[in-house]
């Protein structure tokens, strides 16, 4: 696949100036391990940001039209015109990012990897996921310097993505839906080996939900290499999925069985022990072949005290295949 042409050799020489100057930090999601948490805390902090030269260009930004086309919107241009139109777009919002003293500029989004109810019709996860990153990659013209995935143990991440969908009207799995997602074949080493594969020379960070879902500023440091970031608005725990009573609650409201859900409170539970085992055994698996070094595809960020953050190389260094190991906070 070419390397898209951007629309005039004046502004790819200005691409091509820029990035000397500024870095592009890629946020890939994934769902429902608490981007949109990281998302308000960057949008909190913004002004703060900008005055430590890291531009942020978050879901407000990238949904209102910059990067549509890039993943090819059904009934519009050819898609390879919809993604060089695309790519125009962000070759010149970048140009001014840097144009505006930008060092870093930090595009997150968990939707560039895919969709969960797509997921859920799979029964995987984000199979698409090596297409539509390669389509980026061509989008942003190779400059991606650092792509950051964050991952959930699976039992965890698709009980959030199913209650999620159940009270958005999505059905109450059956017992065969939740074989399905439990007897898949694709696990998180195949979503980060598709990225891997769409950017070849960007530094790709793996970060455990289990361990930075509470801390974004922790996981801009991961992601920025620096230590001086605010602190303010870092608590905001949002678009959690809902409680067990709130879905049986909305299942009976639209006519539903919500004694399929089962009884009792608290977090819903769909996966039986058996099932629970097998979903734990698979990300423990996933977190073992990342420790081992992810075969020099990625690097798995584990340690998360203060004062760590500059001890991860700069962004644009890539270093995949080192993993921070640290046996005593395994988390599967």
């Amino acid at each position: 696949m070419s390397v898209t042409q951007f629309p005039s050799p004046h502004s790819a020489a200005t691409r091509r100036r820029a990035s000397k100057t500024m870095d592009i930090i890629l946020h890939i999601g994934a769902h429902r391990t608490a981007s949109t948490g990281f998302q308000h805390y960057l949008r909190s902090n913004s002004d703060a940001l900008s005055g430590l030269g890291i531009g942020v260009w978050g879901p407000l930004r990238t949904r209102d039209g910059l990067l549509t086309g890039v993943v090819p919107v059904p009934g519009l241009r050819p898609p390879g015109q919809q993604l060089k139109r695309a790519a125009g777009r962000i070759a010149i919002a970048a140009v001014t990012a840097q144009k505006n003293g930008f060092t870093q500029l930090l595009v997150s989004d968990e939707n560039m990897l895919g969709a969960p109810r797509r997921n859920l019709r799979q029964s995987a996860l984000y199979g698409d996921a090596g297409e539509r990153m390669a389509r980026f990659a061509q989008a942003f013209g190779g400059r991606v310097t650092r792509v950051v995935l964050s991952i959930r143990g699976q039992e965890s991440y698709w009980t959030s993505v199913l209650g999620f969908a159940v009270a958005r009207g999505h059905r109450v799995p059956r017992p065969d839906d939740l074989d399905r997602l439990v007897t898949s074949n694709r696990h998180w080493r195949d979503v980060i080996a598709d990225v891997a594969c769409a950017f070849p020379r960007a530094d790709l960070q793996v970060l455990p939900y289990e361990l930075f879902g509470s801390l974004p500023e922790r996981k801009l440091e991961v992601m920025t290499g620096r230590a001086d970031l605010p602190r303010k608005h870092a608590r905001a725990w949002l678009n959690r999925a809902p409680t067990l009573k709130a879905l049986r609650g909305i299942v009976a409201e639209r006519g539903g069985d919500a004694d399929r859900l089962g009884d009792g409170e608290g977090r819903w539970h769909p996966f039986d022990s058996a099932q629970t085992a097998a979903l734990r055994e698979a990300y423990a698996d996933d977190l073992l072949w990342l420790r081992a070094g992810a075969d020099g595809l990625a690097t798995l960020i584990e340690e998360n005290g203060p004062g760590q953050a500059g001890e991860h190389p700069p962004t644009g260094q890539t270093t995949r295949g080192h993993a921070n190991d640290d046996e005593e906070r395994r988390m599967a």
